[in-house]
């Protein structure tokens, strides 16, 4: 019997509870969670978890960056535009947009449509031709031939057919098979299409190229840049050379019949329907018209806009005509339609494109350089009248469709949302989840601002269906523009529309002539620049704040007022601290701190424009950026200024801009800061309640020892002389109340006068260094930069300037340039010791510090508007890594806090309508229990910094969890969301990855690569919000929206339109019964016998290689490669080839029917008059 050894039992359950233990340890390590004793039991069950993330791309808004190539399918009503950077946009009906990206970025050259099919083709600047599959919502490439001897220049694919004519530099011709997209061996070389004499001259690059046939079934088109010359006669290929010479090639003998040479360079041709002229356009701007059968001379030539001379001189050579299309109708005049062509005298006139229709001549100006344009037809046939309709007209950054049916040509009203740039895009924000009577408020006054004169008729531009929404939360866009407005954009459903604009310029004067500029030096142009957006969608309230150092806020009204005196206030922030650092002041003595308030003088805000303009030595003081009007101000239904603010000059040094700003409809409050220090506003009463520096914020517990130089003259209310402020330290109501409350006396204390000499002879000694930073100022204005700096490894262009991530910084002068970085109102606890939450405002700042300042609000009502808002710091410091980003608070159960706010209503009513309805909705913004009561209720705060976050336990103040987001980048764009009912941090790091992370534990729930940053543009517009969204500007004029929820992934291909839809192809023209039964010639000659293998031969494989594409998920799935893939294709080619039997049988079955019918009426009348004798006839 084995003896039983109780030592060892307990020597396994020691060392079993110590794996257990250190097993815990290092998970907790893992996860870099500091928790504090006893808060397991107020542990929040987190309901988020990994599978619940993934990131993917989900939709692409606005103009394509910078166009190049444009495509039309008339059957399927599909918009095609390339771009230099390789993209592809297709523009379906309202609503049904689709971006591609060609992976290589190469330019698009052309892109020819196999119309009907389902299917593109792009031509780009690396000689590449690939082929689209636009049978799927996401397009794919399902071949590719890559050129590697030629060099493509334009190329065209007839109407129904498979057959591919490609132009190359050389100016030789080569043939694809788009179904197998490999090269024929038939080859039309550039020496053989023209005669030897003329080799020199020709050169070789390629240029026009155009097919006619007889054939009912087979258009062709071709010319460059998309120029599309169709016509109806033999099998003949029209040639045009750069030089001005043009062939026709006979495709079946292989020889050129004609040749027609002008002395000019041919910019484009252009076929009439019927087959016998063709149209050119010349360097020199004239148009040529040529007979297809006299090749001598031109029939006509004409001169759009040349001036006639006399005496039958020809006309003064103009600018060259890029591009001409022939149109014709049945019932008038044919239309000629071009772009360029005008005179060079026109110095500084805009790109026109032209119209002749008969004896008229309409000159349309476009806003910016036409790209390219296309005729609309009614048929897809070329051989028939086209009768065009419309003029789609690709801009340089804009798309105008034009109406050809209506007098004055007047243009379509775009649907589509591409006007976000506008004026450039500065900043953005995204707001998901909204209010539902907010988008249907900012619509209603927004139809109000749609420009008349707009075509009546529909859009012509309706292919496509939409995709079946699940996400029915709205969800709004706002973007500032460099010139001032604000765009509100409904995002709901992954589509986009333009709601309502705001121009914020409004409110001020506008400089006529250079002598009236602005009283700015940090901004040359684009003033009223927006840099960001405080908005409130529950209240409706907005606020933003300018590159020229202003801040407006607005309310929302329905009604139209007129506004006489338009309310301002002018705030001087400015303080300045001892910089041993600097050569010029090194004999300077620093003074001593100054102590107590009797240096305060609480001025109050002005209302009306200062007077002064200058200081004692000359330089320029108390002088704002920019002048608000002084004349009544007539505001429309919608956002209508409430107050403007705007930080003044001082001592000849221009206010810095603003770094942070926020608004709290409840409070009635708006905050904002700079480098210099913090503001904060009473928009109700119009009155500044606080004008602090940033040291001043910490009081005797500053960690760098800054010394304020001196206080400043004309300060502004409120705790100019603040210092020593520690916790529960009360501050006098004098200086922390509303400037309304009461007056100040004047100081004329001899200390006060010293103070002020020396600041004047320290001002003139450093104004070189005041200049200086004039300079950086203007570059930030310019670049628009982060409310904190970039590292200095970025690109240098876009890094304004620079300062260490250290988070021990001990330079001065690197503290002097501490901004505010982050603001956020709540009603949380203020110090260790409160028993109950206040209202109260969290500041951050760019060297990772978190400040705290109390707020005392008055009740509401008329209470709130006759006594003053109480100001004071709490004296509650917190420290991060890296510059704070943004703040959050959850309370004991995990879920958010938001601020608090006050229901939006209309102020523009009689009070008496709305007063009840007031009190109803009104919130209260404050608590103040009884000492008897006690509230054990516990709140997280929850801070992101450029480094780590933290989640504070209040009102003990305890961290209670910590992550370090990054060690080696910083984040840009942190955002406390709401997703599948719980709550996360996401961020974006400068080094591409975005990640997220479960609140309030912070445990790492994505990280994924996404995007690096490559420009300032990304990091001012990324941003997250709620249900999983995100977007950021991607280029000057696209914002791409993405999404980091797993379900939002798995619906998108359901959210997504459809681009192809099954269409009828139009029946094809009649040739009338004489034409067919006395035209001859060849009628129905098959491409196979011309540009088979067994015709031609192979092409030769050091010209192409045939490149396998991914085909996608949907349709031909696996069209690469493999048994799966020749089957979808075999199954693709007999759907079509059955489609085309199926409509051979119908044909074949209807002539039967009329045979027999025609055989049965023959049987009739022939016994009808078998037995009857001629003269019975």
């Amino acid at each position: 019997m084995k003896k039983f050894n109780i030592r060892k039992v307990l020597d396994g359950l020691t060392a079993g509870s110590s794996s257990s233990s250190s097993s815990q340890q290092q998970q907790q390590q893992q996860q870099q969670q500091l928790q504090q004793p006893g808060s397991r039991e107020n542990e929040v069950q987190e309901t988020l978890q990994s599978e619940h993330f993934q990131l993917c791309k989900t939709v692409r808004h606005g103009f394509p960056y910078q166009p190049s190539a444009l495509a039309f399918d008339p059957v399927q009503k599909i918009l095609a535009v390339g771009t230099q950077t390789g993209a592809l946009r297709l523009f379906g009906r309202p609503g049904v947009e689709c971006y591609c990206q060609h992976d290589s970025g190469a330019a698009v050259i052309q892109l020819q449509f196999l119309i009907n099919e389902g299917a593109l083709v792009s031509a780009l600047a690396d000689d590449t031709l690939h082929l689209w599959n636009l049978r799927q919502k996401r397009p794919a490439i399902l071949h590719s031939l890559k050129f590697s001897r030629e060099r493509i220049t334009f190329c065209h694919l007839p109407f129904q057919s498979k057959w591919l004519y490609v132009g190359t530099e050389r100016g030789n011709i080569h043939i694809v098979n788009v179904e197998s997209f490999t090269l024929s061996g038939y080859v039309i070389m550039w020496n053989k299409a023209i005669e030897l004499y003329t080799i020199i001259i020709v050169g070789i690059v390629f240029h026009y190229l155009s097919v006619l046939s007889v054939e009912p079934n087979f258009k062709w088109v071709g010319l460059v840049a998309g120029v599309h010359i169709i016509s109806q006669m033999a099998l003949k290929l029209l040639i045009g050379f750069e030089s001005g010479t043009v062939a026709l090639w006979d495709l079946k003998s292989k020889k050129a019949d004609y040749r027609y040479t002008h002395d000019e360079a041919i910019h484009s041709v252009a076929w009439h329907h019927e087959g016998k002229q063709f149209i050119c356009s010349h360097s020199d701007g004239t148009l040529t018209i040529w007979n297809v059968k006299s090749p001598t001379k031109p029939v006509q030539t004409i001169t759009p806009h040349g001036k006639q001379l006399k005496d039958g001189k020809k006309p003064e050579p103009c600018k060259p005509i890029l591009k001409v299309e022939f149109k014709t109708t049945r019932s008038g005049e044919p239309f000629i339609i071009l772009s360029g062509g005008l005179s060079y005298d026109t110095v500084g006139r805009r790109p026109c494109l032209t119209v002749m229709h008969g004896k008229s001549t309409a000159v349309l100006e476009m806003d910016y350089s036409i790209v390219d344009f296309l005729t609309l037809c009614e048929t897809p046939y070329p051989n028939d009248f086209q009768e065009p309709y419309a003029v789609v007209v690709l801009l340089e950054k804009d798309l105008v469709l034009i109406d050809l049916a209506q007098n004055g040509y007047p243009i379509f009203e775009n649907p589509y949302p591409l006007s976000i740039h506008e004026s450039p895009v500065t900043c953005c924000e995204y707001f998901a989840d909204c209010p539902v009577d907010v988008i249907p408020a900012l619509y209603s006054v927004g139809t109000r601002q749609k420009r008349q004169g707009y075509s009546k008729k529909e859009w012509p531009i309706s292919g496509g269906n939409w995709g079946l929404g699940t996400q029915s939360y709205p969800e709004i866009i706002i973007t500032g523009h460099a010139d001032g407005s604000v765009k509100f954009w409904d995002a709901s459903a992954i589509t986009l529309q333009v709601l309502y604009k705001l121009k914020t310029s409004k409110v001020f004067e506008k400089s006529r002539n250079k002598d009236d500029r602005p009283n700015t030096d940090i901004v040359d142009e684009d003033p009223y620049a927006i840099q960001i957006i405080s908005w409130c969608p529950e209240s409706r309230m907005l606020c933003i704040a300018g590159v020229s150092a202003h801040v407006i806020i607005y309310r929302f009204s329905k009604q139209e007022v007129t506004t006489e005196v338009i309310p301002m206030l002018e705030v001087r922030l400015l303080y300045e601290i001892n910089d041993v650092d600097s050569p010029e002041l090194e004999q300077v003595p620093p003074l001593p701190t100054p102590v107590g308030g009797s240096n305060s003088q609480p001025i109050p805000p002005q209302s009306h424009p200062s007077t002064s303009s200058s200081s004692s030595d000359g330089l320029r003081d108390n002088v704002p950026c920019l002048k608000v009007k002084n004349s009544p101000l007539k505001q429309s239904p919608g956002y209508q200024a409430e107050l403007v603010i705007q930080l003044v000059w001082v001592g000849g040094e221009p206010p810095q801009q603003i770094t942070s700003l926020a608004v709290n409809s409840s409070y009635g409050i708006v905050v904002f800061g700079n480098c210099n220090g913090i503001a904060m506003v009473d928009y109700l009463q119009k009155a500044v309640l606080l004008n602090l520096g940033t040291i001043e914020l910490y009081g005797s517990n500053d960690p760098y020892r800054r010394e304020p130089r001196s206080p400043r003259k004309s300060r502004q209310p409120s705790g100019a002389g603040l210092c020593d402020i520690n916790e529960g330290t009360v501050v006098p109501e004098d200086r922390c109340k509303s400037p309304t409350s009461g007056s100040t006396s004047p100081n004329n204390s001899d200390d006060e006068q010293k103070v002020t000499n020396f600041i004047e002879k320290v001002k003139t000694k450093s104004r070189k260094f005041s200049k200086m930073v004039a300079n950086d100022i203007a570059k930030m204005s310019r670049k628009l930069s982060l409310p904190t700096e970039l590292k200095p490894d970025l690109d240098i262009k876009d890094n304004s300037f620079s300062r260490s991530r250290s988070s021990s910084v001990t330079s001065i002068d690197k503290e002097s340039r501490e901004a505010i970085s982050a603001l956020h109102f709540c009603e949380t606890y203020t110090r260790k010791t409160d028993s109950s939450p206040s209202p109260c405002l969290w500041v951050g700042t760019t060297l990772g510090t978190v400040l705290v300042i109390a707020l005392n609000i008055p009740p509401s009502g008329e209470q709130r508007l006759l006594q003053p808002v109480i100001v004071s710091p709490s004296g509650t410091i917190l420290r991060l890594k890296g510059g704070i980003l943004r703040m959050a608070f959850l309370d004991t159960t995990g879920c958010l806090m938001p601020p608090a706010y006050e229901p939006w209503r209309e102020y523009n009513v009689p009070e008496e309508k709305d007063e009840k309805d007031k009190v109803k909705k009104r919130r209260p913004v404050s608590v103040s229990p009884s000492s008897s009561q006690e509230i054990s209720e516990n709140q997280y705060a929850v801070i992101c910094s450029e480094k780590q976050a933290k989640v504070i336990l209040l009102p003990t103040q305890n961290c209670a969890y910590k992550q370090n987001i990054t060690e080696t980048s910083f984040v840009l764009r942190g955002d406390i969301v709401a997703l599948s009912n719980s709550i996360c941090l996401a961020c974006f790091c400068a080094n591409g990855h975005i990640m997220t992370f479960s609140l309030p534990s912070l445990r790492p729930l994505l990280d994924v690569y996404y995007l690096p940053l490559t420009n300032m543009r990304i990091a001012r517009t990324f941003c997250f919000t709620n249900n999983g969204q995100a977007l950021y500007l991607v280029s000057p004029t696209e914002i791409q929206r993405l999404t980091y929820s797993q379900e939002t992934c798995e619906n998108l291909q359901e959210m997504l339109g459809e681009l192809f839809t099954p269409v009828e192809t139009p029946e094809a023209p009649n040739r009338g019964f004489f034409k067919g039964l006395f035209g001859g010639g060849a009628q129905s000659l098959d491409r196979e016998e011309l540009f088979g293998e067994s015709a031609s031969g192979k092409a030769s494989r050091s010209l192409a290689q045939h490149i396998p594409g991914p085909g996608g998920i949907e349709g031909v799935k696996g069209a690469a490669s493999g048994v799966v893939g020749e089957l979808a294709r075999a199954r693709l080619a007999l759907d079509e080839r059955g489609q085309k039997l199926g409509d051979l049988e119908e044909r074949t079955a209807a002539m039967l029917s009329s045979a027999d019918s025609f055989s049965k009426h023959a049987h009739e009348m022939m016994l009808k008059y078998k037995d009857k004798k001629w003269y019975q006839f």
